[in-house]
């Protein structure tokens, strides 16, 4: 009797035992899932939460490894239940740690995309200002440029002692004198302001001199004939423009263009008989 029930005994403790092992690796498994899930999660933790993670596994492991070896007594698989009891405690403390590291997450992404959407915005607001800017300097510059209120050509023969007179004919004609008015600006600026001429002959042909140079006007660089300035106060005042010539005029129209502050200013010509 004794001997059949300390055998008895006996298997029963080993039933436990094994029932025991059985639990444990499940709980291990599961343990092992609910760490793993939480690192393919993609959250980006910080050191201590990398520190914990490596616990856990290191845990875990010690306790495989004790399992494998199938030596554990009675107390020593409760004691190991009680382990995994604090690992399952710290497996959910750790994985909502985590769930809240990844909320966080969420909302910097979140923020940081309206900071984009933001930046963007403003961005787009200020290229339109500054579109809006550069349109209004351009109208600004067009409004202020000076342009001809009345203008006219006459030629002129100088003679050797100074004196001069007007003429019709181009073979006695030495000299043109341009005059002009400039028209009412409360824009322009009141000063002084150059003015370049552009002296076009009867076949279509530039007239240059030494004198001549280039400027820049209605978006183009082109060649003038002539360049002064002018006091501008806007009173009205007429303007004249003296230019000698060192060769001889030809019959037909001559053109004259004014251009100021880079735009065109105003035209004439003179018709030579």
């Amino acid at each position: 009797m004794y001997l059949y029930l300390k055998k008895n005994n006996s298997d029963e403790k080993i039933v436990y035992q094994n029932d025991e092992r059985t639990r444990l690796q499940t709980e291990l498994d599961s343990l092992e899932a609910q760490i793993e899930q939480v690192n393919t999660s993609k959250v980006r933790m910080s050191s201590e939460l990398q520190g914990k993670n490596d616990s856990l596994r290191a845990k875990i492991k010690t306790l495989r490894s004790d399992l494998a070896k199938g030596k554990l007594t009675v107390e020593e698989l409760e004691k190991a239940q009680e382990d995994v009891k604090q690992l399952r405690y710290f497996v959910t403390k750790y994985t909502a740690d985590i769930e809240e590291l990844r909320k966080e997450n969420i909302n910097l992404t979140t923020e940081r995309d309206t900071l984009k959407t933001n930046l963007t915005t403003v961005s787009a607001k200020a290229s339109d200002l500054e579109k809006q800017n550069q349109d209004l300097n351009t109208k600004v510059q067009v409004a202020s440029a000076l342009k001809v209120g009345e203008a006219s050509v006459v030629g002129y023969k100088v003679k050797s002692n100074g004196k001069e007179s007007d003429e019709t004919k181009a073979k006695n004609i030495n000299k043109l004198k341009i005059n002009f008015t400039v028209a009412s600006n409360a824009v322009a600026t009141k000063g002084s302001h150059d003015i370049f001429i552009r002296i076009i002959d009867p076949v279509g042909n530039l007239i240059t001199t030494n004198d001549s140079g280039t400027l820049n006007a209605d978006g183009q660089e082109l060649q003038y004939t002539y360049k002064t300035s002018i006091d501008y106060k806007d009173d009205g005042a007429a303007y004249v423009v003296d230019w000698l010539y060192n060769q001889p005029f030809q019959k037909g129209t001559y053109t004259v263009v004014l251009y100021a502050d880079g735009y065109t200013m105003g035209r004439t010509g003179v018709l030579l008989k």
